[in-house]
Formats: structure tokens, sequence, C-alpha cells
């Protein structure tokens, strides 16, 4: 290892922790944890789904919530604590957990260490997220000298050329591009807000993230395709505990491509991380205050996507513990 590399090595203080340990019958009948947040981020660094690829493992929501005890609402409670300061992301849809930060502290005592990733690797389910683990991993590990980078690049293949930029995208991809320019001309502007009871609703969306395989076409002299199944798996782990979206078509999908549409400020996912984000902090949103009929109104991505309520959301009118 060079120098350089071992002076970015961590010095903090570190102990071993034997992941069986949450089987052990003693440990088991200590008290257990509620759900909370500094739990759940204990359990997905040192818990038996861990593998030998840092942070990065394959595990369900309701899974996760079985072993720790946890009822759904506590873990999405708990897992939205974490996700919101950056400690831990997940495409629940595909089942992959990944914790960013893992591989800074558990670093590969040597190249073949490196190698060994790649079975395991080929076991995590396609999807955007472990694409994103991968470029993380890649240059953390190829920092460490030329042996690891080398082990690296034999084990998952040479990161493409800058100017290549990502893969282009596959023909069903491509096909939905042009579908999604054809449904999301300027008449979808000006349509009726959603009420409040389309959160029973709703949707199945795959767990590919579109765009992930390449950069939607912009239209000539317009704006660029909505990425709709990106924006609806980030509204699934920014706000894991709100209605999931299980049908995403007709005036929803309108809805959300003139939002994107009507400011390019919008035609940025980053941004509507934001967004969601903004939402988490309203209590009413989120279903912790009762309405006027005494039952907590929880809202869907339809409803946040709606013109007024879109509006209300950007002008703060739903934030500290209310309406305005």
């Amino acid at each position: 290892m060079t120098e350089a590399a071992e002076a970015r090595q961590p010095k903090g203080r570190y102990r071993k922790v034997e992941v069986k340990m949450w089987g052990d019958e003693k440990f088991r009948r200590l008290t257990p944890m509620p759900p909370c947040g500094q739990g759940l981020w204990l359990y997905l660094i040192t818990g038996p789904h861990t593998g030998p690829i840092p942070g990065l493992f394959r595990a369900g929501r309701a899974a996760l919530a079985e072993e720790l005890g946890w009822d759904i609402e506590g873990f999405n409670k708990a897992f939205g604590e974490a996700y919101s300061v950056g400690m831990v992301k997940a495409d629940f849809q595909s089942r992959v957990v990944w914790v960013p930060k893992a591989i800074t502290h558990n670093r590969p005592e040597s190249p073949n260490v490196v190698r060994s990733w790649g079975t395991e690797f080929n076991m995590i389910p396609e999807c955007g997220l472990k694409s994103e683990a991968l470029d993380h991993l890649r240059a953390f590990v190829c920092g460490l000298g030329e042996g690891f980078a080398k082990a690296f690049n034999e084990t998952f293949g040479k990161p493409l050329p800058k100017a290549s930029g990502k893969a282009m995208p596959n023909q069903e991809q491509e096909q939905q591009q042009e579908q999604d320019q054809e449904e999301e001309e300027p008449t979808v502007v000006g349509l009726s807000s959603a009420s409040g009871d389309a959160a029973t609703g709703d949707v199945t969306v795959g767990g590919d993230l579109l765009g992930d395989s390449g950069k939607p076409t912009r239209k000539k002299d317009g704006p660029p395709p909505c990425p709709h199944l990106e924006i609806v798996d980030l509204f699934h782990e920014v706000l894991p505990e709100l209605p999931e979206v299980r049908i995403w078509e007709g005036t929803r999908r309108n809805k959300l491509a003139a939002r994107w549409k009507s400011d390019t400020a919008r035609q940025n996912v980053e941004w509507w991380r934001e967004f969601f984000l903004t939402v988490r902090k309203s209590e009413w949103l989120m279903g912790k205050i009762s309405g006027r009929d005494g039952t907590p109104f929880k809202c869907t991505l339809e409803w946040l996507v709606s013109p007024d309520n879109f509006a209300k959301v950007i002008e703060d009118h739903y934030t500290r513990g209310g309406i305005r």
C-alpha cells in the first residue's frame, strides 16, 4: 500500500463484533430494542444479513423488521431517520440495502479479499442502487493502491470511459421514453387536483429506475422526459411511511409530468429528493396529526403532485405541525 493510501485510512478505534450475537440465547433474553434509528443502524452494520461486501447486502423491509421484532410502521420510522441523514439507502422493491460509509471502516485487507466479493455481488439484485454502490466501492478501493485497483477491475470490469458515459438504453427503455413523450404533452397541465382519498391507492412499478442505464433523450428545444419510475422509487425511499405507489399511469402520471415540465429547476431528481424531505418535516402530511374527522391523513404521491397541494408544500403551508 502506498503511503498516500495508508494516510487516508481512518484513525478511529474499532472493536470486532460477532454477527451471531443477534441469535445468542442470552442476548435474546435481554430487553429488546424498541424501534429507533440508533437500534436500526447497529443492526444494519452488525446483523447476520451482512456479507463480505462492506455495507451492501440483499434484504427486504419485512424481513429486517421481523428479525428485529418490530412492526412495519416502527421500522419505517426508524429507517426514515437513518435515511434522512444519509446513513443508509435502500431499494426495497429490489431488496437491496446499502450503507455508504461501511467501506470506510471495513476496508479490504488485501486484493484477494476484493476478488472474493465477485460471487456475492452477482447475488445482489440488479437495480440503480447496486450500480451506485459499485461506483462508490470502485472509487474507494482503487484509491488503496495499484494492486487493489487491479483486483477490483479484474473482478468487476473497468469503468466506462468518461466520454462514452453510461450504457445506451435498451429497447424497452427507449420505447418507454417514446411513450413518455407522447403522454407528456402540455395538454395535461391544469388537471384537477386529487383528493385525500387517493391514499388508499395503488401501484406496481419495477425496481429498476428509468434512466439508470442511459439518460432520456431531450426533445428539441424542450425539457427532458420525466423519469417517472426514478421519482416514484425516490418517494418510497425518502417517505416509506406513506402509502406505497402500486399503479402509476393515466392522470397520476400526467400530473407528475406537468410539475416536472413547468420549471427547469425541477428537471433534476435531486430537486425531488429535497421536495420529499420537506414533506417529512410536516407532521400533518406524515399522518402524525388527526384531521377534522379525527382520522390521521397521510398524503400520497398523486396528492403531492396535484397542482394546489404541490404549491402549498413548496410555500410551507403544512410544516410546523399543521396547516395554514
